[in-house]
């Protein structure tokens, strides 16, 4: 695979989008996931005193909440380059054998929404995560050989929206842990989204930040998209900096509302509610009546609406909290 081709890219090369510019580069920039910061910082300062290469790691959790991030930190920290990839781009045995045998030694490879991986593609990647070597199979039938190439050492960084989905041999051989994301505090977000002002050279208001963070559904990518929503508004108003009136007005253009709500959020809890009196009731019948894909619903807006108890998810289907109920104004059953 060459260095064009847009799956395989060096965190070197000159990337100048907003996101990568508002990524953390250092680890006291990283703020939260306190826990997992001790683990790793143990974890790599023991790997470089004993000059290897660290084992592999598995991120788990919501979208948005750092994974890509922390496999950014975990090469800075080392020193090294990383190659990103997914696991819906590694489409064949011959896919995953050039991005391996194009690693240098010490370098990271970082395989995003690993669950994705076709199962024969893992069976492949095993011995390349034990024992650091890869079998290729050359021919078919009673002429077929196995050739087996010695791989330079390298860490696999993966990331994954659905860890139940990734099979347990190949959880089992993240070595170095499995770590899950939590969702953030909204102190935390706080700091990042009067982070991400100062790097966007934005002017903010301390409660202009407060409001951000309060509607960011405890999500740093969330945060960093609504401070960029609304510093595009208070530019095209000509407003000298962000303050709480500003915010507001930006939120009320989104249609998001004071818990971070989405119209769509919004409209799974009216469905629920209205539709089939409250629940209980499948995610594939949500999604059939708001012609959303259940996916989506599943890994995107249920996270949320279950974190701040306006779902829950039974053995028969979602229901509509109480909460749900007199967040949205409606009576109860």
């Amino acid at each position: 695979m060459s260095r064009k081709d847009p799956e395989f890219r060096d965190i070197n090369s000159p990337e100048h989008t907003l996101d990568t510019a508002l990524r953390p580069t250092r680890w006291n920039d990283y703020i939260g996931q306190d826990n997992i910061k001790r683990n790793l910082s143990i974890l790599l300062q023991a790997a470089k005193e004993r000059g290897d290469s660290p084992e592999h790691l598995l991120f788990y959790g919501p979208p948005g909440l750092g994974k890509t991030t922390l496999a950014h930190l975990i090469s800075h920290e080392l020193g090294c380059s990383i190659k990103i990839t997914s696991g819906p781009a590694i489409e064949k045995v011959g896919d995953l054998a050039s991005l391996l045998t194009n690693l240098n030694g010490g370098e990271i490879l970082f395989i995003d929404e690993i669950h994705r991986l076709n199962k024969n593609i893992e069976e492949v990647l095993y011995p390349a995560m034990e024992s650091g070597v890869l079998d290729i199979i050359l021919g078919k039938g009673p002429s077929a050989r196995t050739v087996q190439l010695e791989l330079p050492h390298f860490t696999l960084v993966a990331a994954t929206t659905r860890v139940a989905s990734v099979s347990s041999p190949l959880r089992s051989r993240f070595s170095g842990g499995v770590f899950k994301l939590e969702f953030y505090q909204e102190q935390e977000i706080e700091k990042i989204v009067t982070r991400s002002a100062g790097l966007l050279e934005t002017a903010i208001d301390e409660q202009a930040a407060r409001e951000i963070a309060g509607r960011s559904r405890q999500t740093p990518r969330a945060a960093n998209f609504l401070l960029k929503r609304c510093r595009d508004y208070a530019q095209v108003n000509k407003l000298p900096r962000l303050n709480r009136q500003c915010v507001e007005d930006t939120f009320s253009l989104l249609n998001i509302d004071g818990f971070g709500l989405s119209h769509t959020d919004r409209m799974i809890l009216e469905t629920i509610i209205n539709k089939f009196n409250g629940g209980p009731v499948g995610v594939n019948t949500i999604a059939a009546a708001l012609s959303e894909e259940y996916s989506t619903i599943e890994e995107f807006n249920e996270p949320y609406l279950l974190q701040v108890g306006l779902l829950e998810r039974t053995p028969r289907g979602r229901i509509a909290t109480p909460a749900a109920y007199q967040h949205l104004g409606v009576n109860g059953k």
